[in-house]
């Protein structure tokens, strides 16, 4: 049995419901903005993605006026910006809190903690995934890999890195958050509201005194590889949240000499299979009896 399309709720030859307008003094801001955004890319239409982040600042998620303005100023239909804005995951489709707090689910923060982590944070913020805490301050989720397996479990508040959680680290770091307590990011840039991070994800730079300055890298667990590749013998920097601080670990193996002509690649460490080894040629696996 069909259904109209009436009685699917759609209508057909209606016009959309217009969306609530900006404030003048809003609007006349976030055109200027849009300008400068628009102004760095040859096709006007490459714009959508830092724009709906331009959106997502001012009123915390992308609504349904955020998507008007990017279809007015880019030229696109809404439905153009529709499909965009709900693609992608780091643009929020509704209210969330002033803290993204999202705990590592995949295989190897899993198993390293990560789940446990998750369900007690839920318990304790009285939340699901996706849900905010009454007070607006803590929007709690479950995301896929954030490329900092080296440093399982992972929790991000934000986009910034909290490595090596525990369910109690997670919990305490969910009580400073509403509590409004300063929160330190284990590497990167100073922690700041999911607004500010919209902004500066929209391609403006950090205005707060000294975050530039105390930005990092990738950590130095995820170096190690490529120091070794250099033939760098210096032991890395890991940090440790969980038992106080830095410490230094020395590295005991052998770092690899590669010879003038060797060709450095991921494809490329030296293995002792017998697929690589010649006097070692690997054959039939025989069958019982044979």
């Amino acid at each position: 049995m069909t259904t109209s399309p009436s009685e699917r709720g759609v209508s057909l030859g209606m016009p959309e419901l217009p969306a609530p307008a900006y404030p003048d003094d809003v609007r006349a801001r976030l055109e200027a903005d849009a300008r400068e955004i628009i102004s760095r890319y040859p096709d006007s239409r490459s714009a959508l993605l830092p724009l709906l982040h331009l959106v997502q600042s001012e009123e915390g998620h992308v609504t349904r006026t955020g998507m008007r303005f990017c279809a007015d100023v880019l030229g696109l239909t809404t439905a153009e910006v529709n499909a965009v804005a709900t693609f992608y995951t780091m643009y929020r489709r509704r209210p969330s809190g002033d803290y993204q707090v999202g705990v590592c689910t995949n295989t190897l923060c899993a198993v390293m903690g990560g789940d446990a982590i998750f369900e007690e944070l839920q318990e304790h913020l009285g939340v699901g995934n996706g849900e905010t805490t009454g007070d607006g301050k803590v929007t709690l989720e479950h995301i896929e890999c954030n490329a900092a397996c080296d440093f399982a479990p992972v929790v991000m508040v934000n986009w910034e890195f909290f490595d090596n959680q525990t369910p109690d680290s997670a919990k305490r770091l969910v009580d400073d958050l509403r509590a409004g307590r300063p929160v330190s990011p284990t590497r990167g840039a100073k922690l700041c509201t999911f607004k500010e991070t919209a902004r500066i994800l929209a391609g403006f730079p950090d205005e707060r005194p000294g975050a530039v300055e105390e930005s990092g890298s990738a950590g130095p667990a995820s170096l190690v590889g490529l120091r070794l590749a250099r033939g760098e013998a210096a032991p890395a920097r890991v940090v440790h949240p969980r038992d106080g601080g830095p410490h230094d670990e020395p590295q005991d193996r052998k770092v690899h000499e590669p010879s003038p002509d060797e060709h450095l690649s991921s494809h490329d460490a030296p293995q002792d299979t017998s697929a690589s080894d010649p006097s070692h040629p690997a054959g039939p696996v025989a069958e019982e009896g044979e």
